[in-house]
């Protein structure tokens, strides 16, 4: 298995050579990794942002942008400054707490997800025994700041929306928990680094991709959901409900559920190729390719360019799922509030169910393909 760079240790041995006592280089280590997130996660906005304008593009025949910079990647940015200089407008008649909240409670839980996605054996704020249940608490959190949002704006088309966001996070949270549920149950543990070392043995023959297709199908549309990507985009609906629960907000509080939608995508399509496609693992073992070139696994150049690979082997799939999400946005048509409810219900949830007992019942019949 590939190890990844140890980007923590060689960060502590490095002040510790400088002779930094080992407790205070801790203490550096530690806002560091909390800061790089943050800028992956900003970067991840951007570029999400960028791709949906050229793909969107692409998809009606268009040139999208392409004078804000080379290709318009400075598009995204010009973007944020016009958001950060808007007037910030406050419905009268509004609950200016809960109205201010509402935008806050949607950003937090996804920024703070990102503790539990590696990009690397070591390449992860902290490797935590209950990290992907500790993504699905967070991201239940989210529509209470959409329905806080909605109930605060004094406008009836902001509270269908918040409604809206409540009854579709409840109706794909069951389907979505089960799912992860059967690959937990695989993987004896709820770490996202064990998820990836249990993948690793086979290179892509030993992704949970082949053992758990009803549970990825099942991940990737309770994730859209989740996200409101369309077609499931039914609490901001323009045509139905003006903008839904954004409607009253402008200026910067605007810009945080925007931020809020891209960083949720980015992080669902990370977790995707975390849980289903073996993170940062190759399609061929790293140990296989070593052995053809005749290098040794222990080399420390070899170790550092198996680590960046693994972080943009990370990236690519993450991204492939990005733009599967965006392509689905331009080509495929809402779906109306009950066939919502229905396919979560009706559909989803009884084929989780199934698929979690399936996947218990192959775990005992065949212990060595199942995690036994």
């Amino acid at each position: 298995m590939n190890p990844g760079i140890d980007l923590q240790g060689s960060f502590i041995q490095i002040l510790t050579d400088l002779g930094i006592p080992a407790g205070l280089a801790k203490a550096i280590w530690m806002p560091l990794p909390m800061l790089l997130m943050l800028a992956v996660a900003t970067v991840g906005v951007l570029v999400g942002v960028w791709l949906e304008r050229k793909i969107s593009a692409a998809a009606q025949q268009r040139i999208g942008p392409e004078y804000i910079g080379p290709l318009g990647i400075l598009a995204p940015a010009a973007d944020g400054l016009k958001l950060i200089f808007k007037e910030d407008i406050v419905p009268a008649q509004s609950d200016p707490i809960l109205f201010t909240l509402g935008p806050i409670l949607v950003v937090l839980p996804v920024f703070l997800s990102y503790l539990i996605v590696p990009f690397g054996q070591h390449l992860l704020i902290t490797d935590l025994g209950i990290a992907i249940f500790l993504w699905i608490a967070l991201s239940s959190i989210q529509p209470i700041g959409l329905l806080m949002a909605g109930y605060s704006s004094n406008n009836k088309y902001s509270l269908l929306g918040g409604l809206r966001a409540a009854a579709q996070s409840i109706s794909y949270e069951i389907p979505l928990a089960l799912s992860v549920l059967a690959i937990a149950m695989m993987s004896n543990s709820l770490s996202t680094v064990d998820i990836v070392q249990q993948q690793s043995s086979y290179g892509i023959l030993g992704w949970n991709i082949w053992r758990q297709p009803a549970g990825f199908v099942i991940f990737w549309i309770a994730a859209l959901a989740e996200c409101e990507r369309l077609p499931f985009d039914l609490p901001e609906a323009e045509e139905e409900l003006v903008a839904g629960y954004q409607t009253e907000y402008s200026g910067m509080r605007f810009g945080l559920f925007y931020v809020g939608s891209y960083v949720n995508l980015m992080l669902s399509a990370l977790l995707v190729s975390v849980l289903y496609l073996g993170g940062w693992e190759f399609p061929i073992p790293v140990e296989t390719l070593a052995g053809w070139f005749g290098v040794s696994e222990t080399a420390p150049w070899f170790q550092v360019l198996a680590g960046v690979l693994g972080i943009v082997m990370t990236l690519v799939k993450a991204y492939l799922f990005v733009f599967v999400a965006i392509l689905l946005r331009w080509t495929v048509p809402r779906v109306r509030i009950d066939q919502l409810l229905d396919l979560g219900w009706k559909f989803l949830l009884p084929v989780a169910l199934v698929n979690l007992l399936l996947t218990a019942a192959l775990k005992l019949a065949f212990p060595v393909a199942f995690g036994g």
